[in-house]
C-alpha cells in the first residue's frame, strides 16, 4: 500500500499554485506583454516607419527636411489625448476641411507652431519624447547628445542643453494637455531654477509664462530679481509682464540695483537713444548722437548691445565708428562682468565673434564666476550641434564654427601657430608667381574651391574680409576679347588697377583668415590645390611651341566647358522661372552659376 502510494504520488501532477501565486504569474505575464506592446508601438516613431504614418507633425525649430517632420498616427493620438481627439474631430467637422478632402490626397500636416502655444520652440527630440509617452505610456530619459553640453568640465546638472530639453518638453506636454507630464517637468524646472545661471533661467520664465505655471514663474522672478543682472538685459529678454514684476520686486527689496537708481536720468536717456538707433540698424544716427552728447561708445556699452542684439554688419560698422578719435575698448566689462565677446558667445554668432577678435577682443577674459568665452560657448552647445566630423561640401552649425574659431584663437595666443602664421604668404597658393593677374587668378580659384568644399567657413571669412563686396576677377580668355562691347569704356587704367587691387587685398585677407581660424580646412585645400598644380605644371614644360600648343588647347577646352555650362544655366533659369515666380530662386541659380563659371575658367 505504501509502495502504491509512492508510485501514485510520483506520477501525479504537482499540486496547483495558490491564488496569490497565480495572480503574481498573471501580473508578470501582463507586464511582459505590455512591455513588448510598448516597445512595438515606440518603433512607429522611428523615421524608418514614416511611410506607415497617416499624418505629419512639422517642426518650426529648423533642421533639414527629414528632421523637420515627425510621422504620427491619428488613431493612437486621439485615443491617448483629449487634445488630439478634439483637434481631429474639429477637422472632420469643418466644412472647409471636408471640401478639400478630395483635393488633398497627401497625409495631413500639423504645423507645430500653430498647433500649440510655444510650438515654435519645440525641437524634434523633445517632441518625440512626449509623443513616445503617448504611444508607450513610458517616459524615456533624454538622449545624451541633445541634453548634455560639450564642456568636459561641466557636471551637466543644469547646463543650458539640459534646461532647453525640459523647456521644450514642457511646451509640448502643456500644449497636448498631458497633466502628469506637465507636473513632472515643472518639478524638474523648479530644481533648475535653484542652481542654474540667471541667464539660463530666461527660457524657464518664458515657458512658465506661456503655459501659465504660476508657482514656477513666481520662483523664477524671485531668483532673477535677486541677482545682479542689469535691468537693460532683463527688459530685452523677459516677457513684459515678467519684467514688470521683476522691477517691482527690486524696487521693494534690498537688492534694488536697477539702472534707474544708479545712473543719472539724463545719461540713461542718451544711452537708451543710442540703443534705439542700434535697434534700427542706423549707425550714422549713433555717430550723431555721440557727437551731440558727452558720452562715448564705452559709456553707452554700445558694443555690448550690438554684440548681443544687432546684425553682424551693424557691429562691424560700429567698430569702425570713431567720432571722438578714441579707440573703443572691446574688452570692457559691463555691470554683470561680461565683455562683448562673452555676449557674442551666448548668441553663438560666428561672424560677430570674428569681428570682435579681429578688433582685439581677448578670448581669455573671464566672467565673475570664472568662465571664459570658450566655456560659455561649449556649455550652450549640445553634442549634436557640435559634430566635429569634417566633411566637404557640408554646411556646419554656427555653434561648431564658434567653438572652432575660439579654439584656434586660443592656440594662436599660445604661440602654437606662430610659425604657420609667419609663413602664410609663402604658402598661400601653389604656383604663386609675381605676376599680378596670376596671383589674382590663383586666389580666385582657391576661394572658389573653398566655397564648394567648406561653404559655411568660406562664407564667414569672406564677409569679414569684405570679399563679397568686391567684383570678381574673370581673367583674360578668348571670350573676353570677342565681347569688347561688355568692356567699361569709362574705366581708366588707374580705376581698373584700384578695383583689382581691392579684390586682391580682399581675397588675400580671406585666405589669411581661413588659415588663422580654420587651419584644418586650409590643409585640405592645400592638398587639393597641390594635386591640381601637377596638372598645371604640365602646361609649363617643354619647348615654347609645345607650351603654346598646350595652352591653346587648354583654353579651347575651358571655353567649351564654359559654353556648355552657360546652356545648362539658361535651361535651369527657364525651368526655375516657370516653376516659381519668386526672385530669390533666380538669385540662387545665378550664384551657383558664377561659382561654376569660375571653375570652368
Amino acid at each position: 500500500m505504501e509502495t502504491s502510494t509512492v508510485t501514485y504520488s510520483s506520477s501525479s501532477p504537482p499540486p496547483s499554485s495558490s491564488p496569490p501565486q497565480q495572480a503574481e504569474q498573471a501580473a508578470d505575464l501582463d507586464a511582459v506583454s505590455l512591455g513588448r506592446l510598448s516597445a512595438n508601438l515606440e518603433r512607429l516613431l522611428d523615421p524608418a516607419f514614416l511611410s506607415c504614418a497617416d499624418a505629419n507633425v512639422v517642426l518650426a525649430a529648423g533642421g533639414d527636411d527629414a528632421a523637420a517632420v515627425v510621422g504620427v498616427h491619428r488613431c493612437i493620438l486621439a485615443a491617448r489625448s483629449s487634445f488630439f481627439l478634439d483637434h481631429f474631430s474639429n477637422k472632420l467637422a469643418d466644412p472647409a476641411a471636408a471640401g478639400e478632402k478630395e483635393k488633398e490626397k497627401e497625409r495631413p500636416r500639423l504645423e507645430l507652431a500653430d498647433l500649440v502655444p510655444g510650438g515654435r520652440h519645440i525641437g524634434r527630440d523633445a517632441l518625440v519624447a512626449v509623443l513616445g509617452y503617448l504611444y508607450t505610456g513610458r517616459l524615456k530619459p533624454p538622449p545624451r547628445d541633445s541634453a548634455v553640453c560639450v564642456d568636459e568640465r561641466c557636471p551637466h546638472e543644469a547646463c543650458r542643453p539640459a534646461i532647453d530639453f525640459v523647456v521644450e518638453s514642457t511646451y509640448a506636454a502643456s500644449g497636448f494637455q498631458i497633466s502628469e507630464l506637465v507636473s513632472l517637468f515643472q518639478r524638474r524646472l523648479s530644481d533648475f531654477v535653484n542652481i542654474a545661471l540667471v541667464e539660463d533661467i530666461v527660457p524657464i520664465v518664458h515657458v512658465a509664462s506661456t503655459c501659465q505655471l504660476h508657482e514656477l514663474l513666481s520662483q523664477c522672478i524671485q531668483r532673477v530679481a535677486g541677482s545682479s543682472v542689469d535691468s537693460r538685459y532683463l527688459e530685452k529678454e523677459l516677457p513684459d509682464d515678467a519684467f514688470a514684476k521683476v522691477k517691482e520686486f527690486r524696487r521693494y527689496s534690498l537688492h534694488d540695483d536697477s539702472d534707474e537708481f544708479i545712473l543719472d536720468p539724463e545719461h540713461a536717456k542718451k544711452v537708451r537713444n543710442i540703443h534705439k538707433a542700434l535697434d534700427c540698424d542706423d549707425v550714422d544716427l549713433v555717430g550723431l548722437l555721440l557727437q551731440e552728447s558727452a558720452i562715448t561708445l564705452d559709456d553707452a556699452l554700445a558694443i555690448h548691445y550690438a554684440a548681443a542684439y544687432c546684425e553682424p554688419k551693424v557691429l562691424a560698422l560700429l567698430l569702425k565708428l570713431d567720432p571722438a578719435g578714441d579707440c573703443v575698448n572691446v574688452n570692457l566689462k559691463n555691470d554683470s562682468g561680461y565683455t562683448p565677446l562673452h555676449l557674442a558667445c551666448m548668441r553663438r554668432e560666428p561672424q560677430i565673434l570674428l569681428s570682435l577678435i579681429e578688433k582685439g577682443a581677448s578670448v581669455v577674459e573671464r566672467t565673475q564666476d570664472g568662465r571664459d568665452a570658450l566655456t560659455i560657448c561649449k556649455r550652450l552647445t549640445t553634442e549634436k550641434d557640435c559634430n566635429k566630423k569634417l566633411e566637404k561640401c557640408k554646411e556646419r552649425s554656427k555653434a561648431y564654427l564658434c567653438i572652432d574659431i575660439l579654439e584656434q584663437e586660443i592656440k594662436r595666443k599660445s604661440f602654437i601657430f606662430e610659425e604657420l602664421l609667419s609663413a602664410e604668404v609663402s604658402v598661400a597658393t601653389p604656383l604663386l608667381v609675381d605676376n599680378f593677374h596670376m596671383r589674382l587668378i590663383n586666389l580666385e580659384n582657391r576661394v572658389a574651391f573653398a566655397r564648394i568644399f567648406f561653404p559655411s567657413e568660406a562664407k564667414l571669412v569672406m564677409r569679414i574680409a569684405q570679399a563679397d563686396s568686391t567684383e570678381e576677377f574673370a581673367g583674360l580668355t578668348s571670350a573676353n576679347f570677342s565681347k569688347l562691347k561688355e568692356v567699361d569704356l569709362n574705366e581708366t587704367p588707374t580705376m581698373q588697377n584700384k578695383r583689382l587691387r581691392e579684390r586682391l587685398d580682399a581675397l588675400t585677407k580671406t585666405v589669411e583668415l581661413g588659415r588663422k581660424y580654420f587651419p584644418h580646412c586650409s590643409d585640405v585645400l592645400d592638398k587639393f590645390l597641390m594635386e591640381e598644380s601637377t596638372d598645371l605644371h604640365f602646361l609649363e614644360s617643354g619647348s615654347a611651341e609645345d607650351q603654346y600648343t598646350r595652352r591653346t588647347r587648354f583654353s579651347e577646352l575651358k571655353e567649351d566647358v564654359r559654353k556648355a555650362f552657360s546652356k545648362d544655366k539658361a535651361v535651369a533659369a527657364i525651368a526655375s522661372s516657370t516653376s516659381s515666380s519668386s526672385p530669390r530662386g533666380d538669385g540662387k541659380v545665378s550664384r551657383h552659376g558664377h561659382k561654376k563659371a569660375r571653375l570652368s575658367r
